[in-house]
């Protein structure tokens, strides 16, 4: 069905017209279906513009697509219409699609929503928007966009200042599955399996799914997350080779830190600045994070030192790993070695997972600790720290704690339960369940 058809058929209100939700059918046929929560559980009834940004095959489309029927249900025909951005060339051509829908809205509809997909397909998308906004012509439309292009549609936000409405909350990032919503969809068919499972998936629901029906991941959903990520940088004129030079030196360095110059040399770019650059469009597509030395004496990260690079997306850890895990079983013959660097980014995606839906400006920006005897993983909060470890732990190994941060708390996540005054120790399960925000440390 195209725009013209879907709009025709949602003034009107006939939302069981086949076609007119392509993805919402197919979903119904889905053996596995997962709730997607990323810190907008409701649309709000007033007028602005919401920005949603967030990898691709993540189920934006999906949800879009819901949230689209639901209005229409709730308010009835005439108020929400679609458009789609890979249909629609530049601004222009949005500005005319969107003036040939305003008209059209039903009157006494307490809400008038406008849903557009992919929006950072259209060139200068934010121009449009931004010119309609200033005109008067979207002071009673609820405008809530997609996007995959995560550098373009964050930068874009930018650009549209005072023009969001009075919302309280504008931009959103589509965050992974849960563990605790892979767990209770999945966990009774997988078992033991499940944690593993999770890593391999990254929490992408199309992997999840495939795992769980099948036991591995198949090479259509890995060149998917590989063609989108090489697709960013191609629009961006980096080079292909250079982009996956950098990816094997973040899988050979994996959690340990190390500075600009070394990763521009060891991928073979021209210098830091370059390194710097690819590192920057791998955080806006949300597929890395940077982890910067915590200074504890001003309580600040110190980006002068070296800094560690966690993958965060582990379906793009997977799809660029040197071995090519696929299955569980592929994933329990690695060495300890690397399931620990999996298990460490699988942290670091949490923490950014947790952070994003509370709606941190940027959840990809973590911190470290180290002195030259000892080192922990993630700083939380200046009294709050989180180490990772693979395989059985004891208190006794993390005395020297105290003695350094007499009143800060530390979690220690291995495979062995302990709790003292200032260190706890809990499975990587147990902190993946745990319902609580990670707060970001500012300093």
């Amino acid at each position: 069905m195209n725009i013209q058809d879907t709009n025709r058929v949602l003034s009107v209100g006939a939302i069981g017209e086949p076609g007119l939700f392509p993805r919402l059918e197919k979903l119904k046929e889905a053996k596995y279906i997962f709730r997607m929560r990323f810190g907008l559980d409701r649309l709000p009834s007033e007028s602005g513009m919401i920005l949603i940004r967030g990898a691709r095959q993540y189920g934006k489309s999906t949800w879009l697509q819901d949230q689209i029927k639901n209005t229409i249900e709730e308010y009835g025909p005439g108020s929400a219409y679609y458009l789609n951005g890979d249909e629609l060339r530049n601004d222009h051509a949005l500005v005319a699609g969107i003036r040939e829908l305003l008209p059209i809205y039903e009157s006494r509809s307490k809400v008038q929503r406008l849903f557009i997909d992919e929006v950072t397909a259209i060139d200068n998308w934010q121009k449009a928007l931004k010119m309609l906004a200033d005109e008067g012509e979207l002071r009673h439309v609820l405008i809530v966009t997609t996007g995959s292009k995560a550098a373009d549609l964050r930068r874009g936000s930018e650009r549209l200042p005072g023009r969001k409405g009075k919302l309280g909350r504008t931009s959103y990032l589509f965050t992974p599955v849960s563990y605790a919503e892979f767990k209770r969809v999945c966990g009774s068919r997988l078992k033991g399996r499940t944690l593993s499972a999770y890593i391999l998936s990254g929490g992408s629901p199309v992997a999840c799914s495939e795992l769980a029906s099948h036991g591995r991941i198949p090479e259509y959903v890995i060149e998917m997350t590989r063609d989108w990520v090489y697709g960013e940088f191609a629009a961006t004129g980096r080079a292909r080779a250079s982009l996956l030079g950098v990816m094997q030196c973040l899988h050979r360095f994996a959690c340990s830190p190390v500075g600009q110059s070394k990763l521009a040399r060891e991928a073979g770019l021209a210098n830091n600045t370059i390194a710097a650059g690819y590192i920057e469009l791998l955080a806006d597509l949300m597929c890395v994070a940077q982890s910067y030395a915590w200074d504890a004496s001003r309580r600040r990260p110190n980006r002068r030192r070296p800094c560690k690079f966690h993958i965060m997306n582990l379906l793009a850890a997977v799809a660029w790993h040197p071995l090519q895990p696929r299955s569980i079983a592929d994933f329990a013959g690695l060495s300890p070695e690397e399931q620990s660097s999996m298990t460490e980014w699988l942290v670091a995606q949490e923490i950014w997972r947790r952070r994003a839906i509370r709606g941190d400006e940027l959840p990809e920006l973590m911190t470290f600790w180290q002195s030259k005897t000892h080192e922990i993983d993630f700083v939380l909060e200046h009294d709050e720290f989180l180490e990772v470890k693979h395989g059985k732990r004891s208190p006794v190994e993390f005395a020297w704690f105290a003695k350094l941060f007499p009143h800060a708390h530390l979690t220690v996540i291995n495979k062995t339960r302990f709790e003292t005054r200032h260190v706890r120790g809990i499975t990587l399960e147990e902190f993946l369940c745990e319902d609580r925000m990670i707060r970001t440390e500012e300093g």
